[in-house]
């Protein structure tokens, strides 16, 4: 009786949807109709983390130092301040600067990649109900799809290096600017959108003025967990070619170095507080910084 009742199971294995099949077919159409389209892509790409990390390589380490301490004190207050001076110099004396300064460049251009898109997206998302609807489950299935899924149409497409590396991360670290910038602009009060309408505001006088402003702890909340994602996307990409931090990572693991692996580990942890306290810090009032 129960081998009755489990025939359906045998249907449903002989008769399933080729999800196998359209997605091989998929990266298959593409790669060979569109390689010029996906070649323009890499070139770009390819130059922007080139130039950033070109950028900031050429500023003496000291200098770097001293910049980013007075960032820090700024924006986040002292204790930031001394935390990112004793972090900086740690990795120094670590002799992993230069893989600090890639890793760097990587997290710079996919967070700048994934803003570009993601914050126009959740401004749409905030003022066109059906677009909301349309890219809310697109975000659910990119925040879920596990992490390693997006390497393998990124080698596929762009070969291994930098460049595939920085795509998957862009994809992987999009959502959270699409979803709080959404959120920010809807939680904009009701008042206040009245009261700009009622002096006359465009639409577009409206979102600049009004929404984007009141809007901004939200957004660089979004910001904020844009790079950490990218941050940790370092060690993975680096199964891929992408360098950096990550790679000391990689490389430590697959010859069992559990030393320099700590080291590469400890330089992205502190790369990650650097970057998240000045981040958190940015959309705050100036009395909330003092208190952080």
């Amino acid at each position: 009786m129960l081998e009755i009742l489990d025939k359906w199971t045998e249907y449903l294995i002989m008769y399933r949807l080729p999800l196998r099949e359209w997605a091989d077919f998929t990266v298959m159409f593409l790669r060979s109709n569109y390689r010029d389209f996906f070649r323009s892509i890499s070139g770009v790409v390819e130059g922007a983390v080139n130039y950033f990390e070109a950028y900031l390589s050429v500023i003496p380490i000291t200098l770097f130092i001293l910049i980013m301490v007075l960032i820090a004190w700024k924006l986040a207050g002292r204790g930031v301040a001394i935390f990112t001076l004793i972090g900086l110099l740690l990795i120094v004396s670590m002799n992993i600067w230069d893989d600090t300064i890639r890793t760097l460049a990587l997290v710079l251009t996919s967070t700048f990649i994934a803003l570009l898109i993601g914050i126009p997206l959740g401004i749409l998302a905030s003022r066109n109900e059906l677009a909301e609807s349309i890219i809310r489950p697109i975000l659910d299935f990119m925040q879920t799809m596990p992490i390693f899924v997006y390497l393998l149409p990124a080698v596929m497409f762009f070969s291994i290096g930098v460049v595939p590396a920085v795509l998957a991360t862009v994809v992987f670290s999009m959502p959270p600017a699409i979803r709080l910038t959404n959120l920010g602009i809807r939680q904009v009060p009701a008042e206040m959108i009245e009261a700009a309408t009622s002096f006359g505001s465009t639409p577009f006088q409206m979102l600049t003025k009004v929404q984007l402003p009141l809007a901004l702890p939200s957004i660089m909340a979004g910001v904020n967990q844009c790079i950490m994602l990218s941050l940790s996307m370092a060690v993975i990409a680096a199964m891929i070619g992408a360098g950096g931090l990550g790679g000391i990572v990689y490389r430590a693991i697959t010859r069992l170095e559990i030393g320099t692996g700590f080291e590469g580990g400890v330089g992205v942890v502190i790369i990650a507080i650097i970057l998240d306290r000045i981040t958190q810090s940015v959309g705050k009032e100036p009395s909330e910084r003092k208190k952080a």
